[in-house]
């Protein structure tokens, strides 16, 4: 006899959306390094009760998406070039290996809209809106990683991600970056001919060479 089911409570499908809100605003980089968080503000601004924004907060902490202190104090992260060159060097591993597994189903359909991203990626960069180029950027590369069908690769490079998240966007602000990452045309280009090593060397080098200027 099937077991009857229950819906979620209140307070676990509040702690979700809490959760999932949080954890986009600080990878797009909505919130700046170091920007300090309270329980009670989370709570208020997003109009739940404390327990779903205790429970989304203890899941970003161990994300790396907050940091937290040891008298309790969250925090968006503040990262040292040490470790923006730590991270860097996982991307370096993990994202070419997704793009070269994505290759063979990186069908016309997949390139047009990886081109339609792109497009929104060199329009926030004429803006100069930060973080519509953080978040674009991020989009680019994820809906080309999401065709490689490696869901831990994917979840350990979006936590990566979300480490990252406030310090792209404040050395993007800082840049004034107008343009979007000539690498991008590459990764394109190697998409379209089915070329493996130039579309391993084109996102490696995309990721590197953007965060060198983070670790500056």
């Amino acid at each position: 006899m099937a077991l009857p089911t229950r819906p979620p409570a209140p307070d676990a499908a509040a702690h979700e959306r809490l959760y999932r809100t949080l954890r986009q605003q600080v990878m797009h980089g909505e919130l700046a390094p170091g920007v300090a968080l309270t329980l009670r503000g989370i709570a208020r601004q997003f109009g739940v009760s404390m327990t779903p924004a205790r429970e989304a907060a203890r899941r970003l902490v161990a994300e790396g998406a907050l940091t937290m202190s040891s008298s309790g104090r969250l925090s968006t992260p503040e990262l040292s070039p040490e470790r923006v060159e730590e991270l860097a060097a996982v991307r370096a591993m993990l994202e070419p290996e997704m793009a070269a597994r994505a290759l063979p189903r990186a069908h016309f359909a997949l390139i047009e809209r990886l081109t339609a991203i792109n497009a929104q990626n060199t329009e926030a960069a004429l803006r100069q809106d930060a973080v519509a180029y953080v978040r674009t950027n991020l989009e680019f590369h994820r809906a080309l990683y999401l065709r490689a069908q490696t869901p831990a690769m994917l979840a350990l490079t979006e936590t990566v991600w979300l480490q990252l998240g406030p310090t792209m966007r404040a050395v993007y602000a800082r840049l004034n970056r107008r343009e979007p990452p000539t690498h991008h045309r590459m990764i394109l280009a190697a998409l379209r001919a089915g070329d493996e090593p130039g579309l391993r060397l084109a996102v490696r080098t995309d990721v590197t060479q953007g965060l060198r200027h983070l670790a500056g």
